[in-house]
């Protein structure tokens, strides 16, 4: 099949590929370019998973060509750190959005997050100070099977605080652990605001290490469970 020579700028560095005609831009960006930060989720641009900021907008890589985005300028994930805003927040190396899918608690298994971090990018740089109702909007052609979405609004609520020169809100561990009487993770407790360290200022933690006594949970042995065969009369 016939090849074509296309030139993207990727990261604000330029690069030269030969590609065919159908390659789809997440593969180019993935395979040819080693970015695989960019996910392939459903091939039919129903997930968003693919989604990059390309020439100023949100696109879904999956449906589009590579030799589309010839002469184009496409931001991924990796780039978000190396971008004027990154260092704004509190984070010195994380660009805001990035910074508050962390501190927000936006992200579970992580596979919908690039995709995610691009769509709030677009939006950020068209409408700095969203609503929620607007960043719901806009992210519904990004699909997150995990989160239900309420901290992935809060997350990018935090970078628009940021860009607006707000003091974003307390982060979410922070937040549940005050909420709970547990200890922030890294707080100097055993876990990490589950509750189960105490109540609040009593002191107590959990001893990963310590063989606790299984009171309630069942017979010890098959000779105290009277229906067992090592029991008694299991009638």
């Amino acid at each position: 099949m016939t090849q074509k020579e296309i030139t993207l700028t990727v990261n604000g560095t330029e690069r030269e590929l030969t590609v065919e005609p159908r390659r789809l831009l997440v593969h180019a960006i993935r395979e040819d370019l080693d970015l695989t930060g960019t996910h392939i989720g459903c091939d039919t641009g129903n997930c968003g998973a693919c989604t990059v900021y390309k020439d100023g907008q949100a696109v879904k890589s999956c449906l589009q060509f590579a030799v589309q985005a010839d002469g184009s300028e496409v931001t991924t994930v990796e780039g978000m750190a190396d971008l004027p805003e990154a260092g704004s927040g509190r984070d010195d190396d994380l660009h805001p959005i990035q910074e508050g899918f962390r501190e927000m608690h936006g992200l579970q298994c992580g596979y919908c997050t690039p995709g995610m971090i691009m769509a709030g990018k677009a939006l950020l740089e068209e409408n700095p100070d969203p609503t929620d109702e607007e960043i719901r909007e806009r992210i519904s052609g990004n699909l997150c099977r995990c989160t239900g979405y309420q901290n992935i609004v809060k997350s990018i609520q935090y970078a628009a605080d940021v860009y607006n020169d707000r003091e974003p809100p307390e982060p979410q561990a922070e937040a549940e652990a005050a909420a709970d009487g547990g200890t922030p993770m890294g707080g100097g407790g055993t876990t990490g605001g589950c509750g189960c360290d105490g109540p609040a200022g009593s002191g107590a933690t959990v001893d990963l290490e310590h063989d606790y006594p299984t009171t309630g949970a069942g017979p010890a042995s098959p000779a105290d469970d009277p229906t067992s065969d090592g029991g008694g009369d299991a009638r």
